[in-house]
């Protein structure tokens, strides 16, 4: 038997189920990963007691022989989920101090299944961020290093999950996604991560970044283990009215529905001269396998794509603002008071300049910026209807077409502190916003490596709420990858 830190989720559920280990064994091994892996900086809260205590109840549960979907199998939790009596930061220091009196919804979900909570993962600020440099508790160091053994980026925002998991800190985790957050972390960090279609999961007490587009997901080291951690996320809540009344199908099984007979589309807008040639090839090499098992991969065309990423970041920046407005210093949350007799809006003024960071900063002026007076029918309207168009792009593409295959993201991990131009950064989500936009399910499957041996990882996207056959395409192309590299555990060290 393999550690118990390396176990995955349906690997430990076995043996859990077979009394072969206990809950608290697995927790107690993975905390002391935890504490090995401080360098890593993924996790910003932790609490031994509760961990523990959710482990207990779950080998209480086991041994009267019940048991949910996921008793027992400790999980990270991305420090977006509002986690009733357990510090909650969104990466924010204006956050810094915050104890929800409530759980969001997918957390719910998750204990009611039996999962075991270890802690709180480190995340950008707000969830704006393609590499967790903007946390305001320090950037997460990825897992994996390049040929220079220089410290790389874990992607993000869901940073600090996908390292975790990358890292063997934890079976699974959960991310957001709003425009890439789990599926370019995941790419990064060789890891899978999962977008389910917008309203799949519920938003409730997730802190909201932009709220057409936020959806919560898995990140984990299989295919199988996304399938078996979504079905426990996903769900009708009355408190959320974008989430679908529909019932959550099981995904794991359809795993094995394989993809013969299935058209697979190969969207020509997707191929870049700023793509590098290993991932044009690793994507050339993805259509063969998928040739092999049965599917019919065809050309097809998405003629909006390249309006996405400035589409992506008008929308995306306008909500930001109208939401993070909520944070004045007044009801919850960091509150600075320049002097005795300083005026409300010199507090609020105060407190916001010093409670958010300059990605936040930056996004909320965007935001602001575009839905004013003079500049929302040039902006703001004008992006809504771009927006409308892509996803009339992808539901004619699904007319003959079951899934589309594309690359993840259009690099491998880069240096921290490599991209200090954010229009460089945001390229990070060139292949991701498209789908995100339409509000479809999309995977992120590692599926290769580069010339530094830095993980690839190709995207699945499906229709909307046929998060089956994605599954079951994802299977696929894992089986014929078969990606097993892992990174060497330099942050044991101490280096």
């Amino acid at each position: 038997m393999a550690e118990l830190h390396e176990l995955d989720l349906a690997e430990a559920r076995d043996l859990l189920r077979r009394r072969v280990i206990s809950s608290r064994e697995l927790a107690e091994a993975l905390l002391t990963e935890i504490e090995r892996a401080a360098p890593l900086n993924a996790f910003l809260t932790l609490d031994r007691e509760r961990t523990l205590a959710m482990a207990d109840a779950a080998d209480a549960a086991l041994a009267g022989g019940e048991h949910g979907p996921m008793t027992g199998l400790p999980v990270a939790i991305k420090d977006v989920f509002c986690t009733e009596g357990v510090r909650t930061t969104a990466g924010s220091r204006i956050l810094e101090n915050f104890i929800p009196p409530y759980e969001s919804t997918v957390t719910a979900n998750l204990w009611r299944a039996g999962a075991v909570m270890l802690g709180k993962t480190n995340m950008d600020e707000f969830a704006m961020g393609s590499s967790n440099e903007n946390s305001a508790f320090g950037p997460v160091r990825g897992p994996w290093r390049n040929g220079k053994g220089e410290d790389l980026v874990p992607g993000g925002s869901s940073g600090g999950s996908a390292a975790a998991v990358a890292a063997r800190l934890a079976p699974g985790a959960t991310a957001t996604d709003t425009g890439g957050s789990i599926r370019q972390p995941a790419s990064f960090t060789g890891t899978v991560g999962m977008k389910p279609t917008y309203g799949r999961c519920s938003r409730y007490g997730m802190i909201a970044f932009a709220s057409s587009l936020d959806q919560a997901g898995p990140i984990t080291r299989t295919v199988r283990d996304a399938a078996i951690m979504l079905g426990a996320m996903a769900g009708h809540d009355e408190k959320d009215s974008t989430v679908v009344d529909r019932p959550v199908p099981d995904y794991e099984a359809a795993l094995e529905r394989g993809v013969k007979g299935l058209k697979v589309g190969v969207p020509k807008e997707y191929h870049s001269a700023k793509t590098p040639k290993e991932i044009e090839d690793l994507w050339l090499e993805a259509i063969e396998w998928l040739k092999a098992a049965g599917a019919e991969v065809v050309d097809i065309t998405l003629p909006h794509t390249e309006a996405a990423l400035p589409t992506y970041y008008i929308v995306a920046p306008a909500e930001a603002s109208s939401n993070l407005a909520r944070y004045d210093g007044v009801r919850y949350g960091l509150r600075v008071m320049p002097d005795e007799k300083a005026s409300l809006t010199e507090m609020y003024e105060a407190t916001r300049g010093a409670g958010f960071g300059r990605e936040v900063k930056r996004r909320i002026m965007i935001g602001t910026y575009v839905l004013s007076a003079g500049y929302y029918d040039a902006y703001y309207l004008k992006a809504q209807k771009v927006r409308a168009l892509i996803a009339r792009d992808f539901a004619e593409a699904f007319e003959t077409v079951d899934l589309i295959l594309t690359p993840t993201a259009p690099s491998a991990a880069f240096a921290l502190g490599a991209k200090p131009d954010p229009i460089a950064m945001y390229y990070n989500d060139v292949f991701t916003v498209p789908s995100s936009l339409a509000g479809l399910p999309a995977i992120s499957v590692p599926a290769g490596t580069d010339g530094q041996g830095l993980p690839l990882g190709l995207q699945l996207i499906g229709r909307a709420f046929d998060e089956e056959t994605v599954f079951a395409g994802a299977r696929v192309l894992e089986e014929a990858a078969g990606f097993s590299a892992a990174p060497e555990p330099w942050w044991k060290k101490g280096s």
